[in-house]
C-alpha cells in the first residue's frame, strides 16, 4: 500500500465510517475500514470506547465532510460563511452547495470511480459544461447542465473508463446520464434525502457558530 493510500485509509479509520476515498478499493474487502474498524495509533482498538466531548463530536463532523468533499480547511469555512448567509436550512444550504462542484457531479455521474480522479479530469480539461470544457473543480454547476468528456478524450484510456463506467452507473435522483448520446445532465438542485454523505450538518454548523 502506497503511503498516500495509507493516509487516505487513516482518515476512514478515524472517522469511523467509510469516506470513499479510494474508489473502488472502498467498495472490497480490501478495504482498511473492513479489516481494522478502529481508529489508527497504539491505543486506536480501545479509543473507539471513550465517548467525546460535544467539541469533539462536532470537530469529528466537520472533518468528515471536509475531507469527503477533499476541501482544504480555508475553502470548507467559506462554503459554511456562503451557507450562514444564504435563505434556508444553513446545513442544508452547505451540502447542496458541495454537491453542485464539479468535480463532485462528475463522480456522481459515474465519471469517475472518486472525487479525488474526479478533480483530476476537471483539472486536466476532460471535462465540458454546455460543451465548453472547464478546468476549475469548485464550478458551481446549475439545473439543466449538460455534463460531458470532451471530444478529444474519449478515446485515450481515462476517457473510455470513465464512459464505460457512466454507462453501468446509477446516478442520484437529481442526475441523468444518456449513454447513447454519452451526456449528463443536471436535473434538480439535490434534495437532502438524495444525498448520501452520512453526517451531522446541525453539529458542523454548531462547531462554526461558537
Amino acid at each position: 500500500m502506497s503511503v498516500i493510500w495509507e493516509a487516505k485509509c487513516k482518515l476512514c479509520r478515524r472517522a469511523g465510517v467509510k469516506l470513499f476515498l479510494k474508489g473502488d478499493r472502498c467498495y472490497t474487502k480490501k478495504c482498511a475500514l473492513e479489516r481494522r474498524n478502529f481508529p489508527p495509533g497504539q491505543h486506536g482498538p480501545r479509543s473507539r470506547d471513550r465517548k467525546l466531548t460535544e467539541y469533539g463530536e462536532q470537530l469529528r463532523e466537520k472533518q468528515k465532510l471536509r475531507q469527503i468533499y477533499h476541501l482544504r480547511e480555508a475553502q470548507f469555512h467559506r462554503y459554511v460563511e456562503e451557507a450562514q448567509r444564504a435563505r434556508g436550512v444553513t446545513g442544508e444550504v452547505l451540502l447542496r452547495q458541495l454537491e453542485m462542484r464539479l468535480d463532485n457531479v462528475v463522480y456522481r455521474l459515474g465519471f469517475a470511480n472518486s472525487r479525488g480522479q474526479a478533480r483530476q479530469m476537471v483539472s486536466h480539461r476532460f471535462i465540458t459544461v454546455n460543451g465548453k470544457r472547464v478546468n476549475i473543480p469548485s464550478y458551481q454547476v446549475r439545473p439543466g447542465d449538460v455534463i460531458s468528456i470532451h471530444e478529444s478524450k474519449r478515446n485515450t484510456t481515462l476517457g473510455k473508463e470513465a464512459l464505460a463506467r457512466a454507462a453501468e452507473h446509477n446516478p442520484p435522483a437529481w442526475l441523468r446520464y444518456d449513454p447513447n448520446t454519452m451526456q449528463g445532465v443536471v436535473v434538480q438542485m439535490p434534495e437532502r434525502e438524495q444525498v448520501d454523505t452520512n453526517v451531522d450538518l446541525q453539529k458542523i454548523i454548531e462547531f462554526y457558530s461558537r
